[in-house]
């Protein structure tokens, strides 16, 4: 009597192991299934991870593309600087935009200024000053005189210039700060000048 009943407990066991195991595969079956349904794909392992973390946010690394991207970039740069250069309003400066800036730089350049060669004669009197005694002394006069004439200069130069901006693009339409504008070129060597000279000595703009 005692065996049957070990038996019948046996088999009531196995029963609910077996289905226990069938639940618990069931459960994982249908986890699975819902995570692939819900992501599209399984969860990815960890090398898999790691190595998309480790590719560049940005472009890629392969150096003919870099070099192609750098040379386009010093194209750019170097049509930049000839634009300016030739005086292209593309590639000026707001300070240097409008026919009216063009007007200005078109006049100084025709014209001598006293204060362009303000720069090699400074070279000259600084070679003067080491020079014994008497020399010294008339470098600087030399030079202290010079830069009055210079800035005697470009006051008549901004009155001739108001004038004639007035009488070309009017009286009130004349921009502000076109005597320092002008003053400021003038004082440069010419062939120093940003932008370069675009007419020649004698030259002036209509």
């Amino acid at each position: 009597m005692r065996v049957g009943t070990v038996a019948t407990q046996r088999a009531g066991t196995n029963e609910r192991n077996g289905v226990a195991k069938e639940d618990t595969s069931a459960a994982g079956n249908h986890e699975r299934a819902e995570a692939q349904v819900g992501k599209g794909r399984p969860t990815p392992t960890r090398k898999e991870a790691q190595a998309a973390k480790a590719q560049p946010l940005v472009g890629g690394r392969d150096k003919a593309a870099l070099k192609a991207q750098r040379q386009k970039q010093a194209e750019a740069r170097e049509r930049a600087r000839l634009g300016m250069m030739q005086g292209d309003e593309r590639y000026l400066t707001v300070r240097d935009r409008g026919p009216q800036r063009r007007y200005v730089r078109d006049y100084v350049d025709a014209r001598f200024s006293v204060g362009e060669f303000l720069i090699p004669l400074m070279l000259v009197v600084l070679v003067m000053t080491f020079l014994p005694g008497i020399f010294q002394v008339l470098s600087l006069a030399v030079i202290w005189g010079y830069v009055l004439l210079a800035i005697l200069d470009a006051v008549i130069l901004g009155f001739l210039l108001k004038r004639r901006l007035a009488a070309k693009f009017g009286e009130a339409d004349v921009q502000r700060g076109f005597r320092w504008y002008a003053a400021m070129r003038a004082f440069q060597f010419r062939p120093l000048r940003i932008p370069k000279p675009q007419v020649k000595r004698g030259q002036y703009p209509s």
